[in-house]
């Protein structure tokens, strides 16, 4: 039996730079999926998930659009594993997570690295880590039909412990930066809003081909080439995303939280004011944690709903919290969960 995990992720800083060649500065969760597979030598691979989920049986000839919903994932790795030129063996899979689904923190990302990982122990395989992640993008945006970047699957594959990853996808070159907030007395909530949303939506791809039109219209190749502040708010706000991360880096690199925080949150309004991805619900809870004492939130993921995170003083914690508890569910949405969380480790076996 070969058992392999892989985390969900946050991304701290550097939303939707991913496809536009620019920065982004996420983490490993510590909630992870685990994938369990007995190989047993057979052209089928049969994949449990739970009683809700039930169970799916994937030929290896599968094309994209032979299955539908989670087992999709699964699919679209073998697919793309063989489209690769690798292996593939059948057998009985089954999957657990601890990865919220449509929260933003890239479950999808977490599942195909987790099946991907214990499918190349299985015939002995070796990837390096980017050919991996490239392997499950593709499995994503070509067999799912999710337009993503590669931000989630480098994410998961290359995470670790107190560390956040810098990548950069000009040239998809990682670098680890110390991101341990709890060592400044600083905590790092996440704030999961229950408002669900799906990369496979439109609201995704329309922002990815808007980015597209942006550049073409600039005469550059990708937004990341732009040097000045574009009248076009859409590439405004990839355009100066790029400088906060940078800015940010430097901030926690000094443990200068108060700095580090403020970015967070002008990231925050960029997303809302020049990007159009944050909802009523989504900055309700960023206004609420800023104004309550966090010295930064911003909502985290593809948009349209999910989790926001805020750096808080680890004294201002409870107040934050109290805060979010009364003006969320005052205001008619679901109370907000919140819990304190940290970097977490990579992929790896079991």
């Amino acid at each position: 039996m070969i058992r392999y995990e892989a985390p969900g992720r946050i991304n701290l800083i550097g939303e939707h730079t991913d496809y536009n060649q620019g920065f982004a500065l996420p983490i490993a969760l510590p909630e992870r999926t685990v994938v369990s597979f007995a190989p047993n030598g057979s052209d089928v691979l049969t994949v449990a998930r739970d009683a809700e989920h039930g169970e799916a049986h994937i030929l290896f000839d599968t094309t994209p659009g032979d299955v539908r919903g989670w087992a999709a994932y699964v699919a679209g790795v073998v697919w793309s594993l063989r489209r690769a030129g690798h292996r593939v063996i059948g057998g009985e899979m089954s999957i657990q997570s601890a990865v919220p689904i449509g929260a933003g923190l890239a479950s999808s990302a977490a599942l195909e690295c987790a099946v991907l990982g214990a499918m190349l122990k299985a015939t002995g395989a070796r990837v390096d880590r980017i050919e991996q992640a490239r392997i499950a993008q593709s499995a994503e945006n070509e067999y799912v039909g999710a337009p993503t970047g590669l931000l989630d699957q480098l994410a998961s594959l290359f995470g670790e412990a107190r560390r956040a990853v810098l990548i950069d996808f000009r040239d998809v070159t990682v670098r680890h930066v110390v991101f341990d907030p709890d060592a400044s007395d600083v905590a790092l909530l996440l704030i999961d809003s229950h408002a669900r949303h799906r990369h496979a939506d439109g609201g995704y791809a329309a922002r990815r081909a808007s980015c597209e039109r942006a550049a073409a219209e600039l005469g550059v190749a990708s937004l990341r080439d732009v040097q000045t502040q574009p009248s076009n708010r859409h590439a405004r706000h990839v355009v100066t995303e790029n400088r906060r991360v940078l800015e940010f880096v430097s901030a926690v690199e000094d443990c200068d939280f108060e700095r580090a925080g403020r970015i967070l949150t002008a990231s925050h309004a960029s997303m809302r004011d020049d990007f159009d991805i944050t909802t009523e619900h989504i900055d309700l809870i960023v206004d609420t944690a800023v104004q309550a004492g966090a010295l930064g939130a911003r909502m985290t993921g593809g948009g349209f709903g999910g989790c926001v995170i805020a750096l808080v003083s680890v004294a201002d914690v409870e107040r934050v919290g109290d805060a979010l508890r009364g003006a969320v569910p005052g205001a008619g949405y679901p109370e907000p969960a919140i819990t304190r969380t940290r970097a977490g480790s990579g992929a790896a076996l079991a």
